[in-house]
């Protein structure tokens, strides 16, 4: 455990003892926190990851550590996540494949999330997006390549009723992580009805995370899929 100040105690080993990266939640910390928290990882582990930054933040920390020659920052402005790492460090690959699928456009921001955090534990990650049932006939192309390329996990990302990843579940013979988008209005506004829709599934392999996890969603694959791979 590393002390930082009186805001934070690091687990600095986590991803020794677990092999999921320590992620660092940017909302509702302030810059100061989050200057401090990036520079004890970097001390440390020679990288860190900010999730959902917002712009102010991400600003700051470019202002930090933006001109220093020695460090590298990786930015998915989709995903609203910056990496800060050592320029000559690279994420070993373990041999892990995950395929992220999207529902809608509306779902990639998720989607990506789940990406940077699976390629930060050693995954191969391929993705498609916007394959929702609406035009079902988009989806079939692409998981087929995804199933050539012998992928061990798929994340299926799905806002509104969230029916895709019960649909993908019949069509394939690997795990399927559903995540549930809070892209959805009306009854089942802000992913409640993609999360009962999930839930409710009948499709025989299909899991569920919380609403929006798109951090959960990558490191479950991540682990499942190296798993596999060793």
């Amino acid at each position: 455990i590393e002390e930082v100040g009186d805001f934070a105690k690091l687990d600095i080993f986590r991803k020794l003892r677990t092999g999921v990266v320590e992620v660092i939640y940017a909302e509702n910390k302030t810059p100061q926190m989050i200057i401090e928290i990036i520079s004890t990882f970097l001390k440390k582990n020679k990288f860190a990851i900010v999730s959902r930054y917002k712009d102010e933040q991400k600003a700051l920390i470019f202002k930090e550590f933006g001109g220093k020659e020695e460090l590298s920052l990786i930015v998915n402005e989709l995903a609203k996540i910056v990496i800060v790492k050592d320029k000559n460090l690279k994420f070993k690959k373990k041999g892990g494949r995950i395929g992220i699928i999207s529902a809608g456009s509306s779902d990639i921001p998720i989607a990506e999330e789940a990406k940077v955090i699976a390629d930060s534990m050693g995954c191969e990650v391929f993705t498609s997006y916007d394959l929702g049932i609406a035009g079902i006939h988009r989806l079939f192309k692409p998981l087929s390549e995804m199933i050539k390329k012998e992928i061990h996990v798929v994340i299926v990302c799905a806002g509104m009723e969230g029916t895709l990843p019960g649909i993908v579940a019949a069509l394939v013979d690997i795990p399927v992580i559903g995540v549930p988008i809070s892209s959805g209005y009306g009854l089942g506004e802000k992913g409640i009805g993609a999360l009962t829709t999930m839930l409710q599934s009948c499709s025989p392999g299909l899991l569920v995370v919380n609403i929006d996890n798109g951090f959960g969603a990558g490191a479950s694959a991540a682990l499942i899929a190296n798993r596999i791979a060793k």
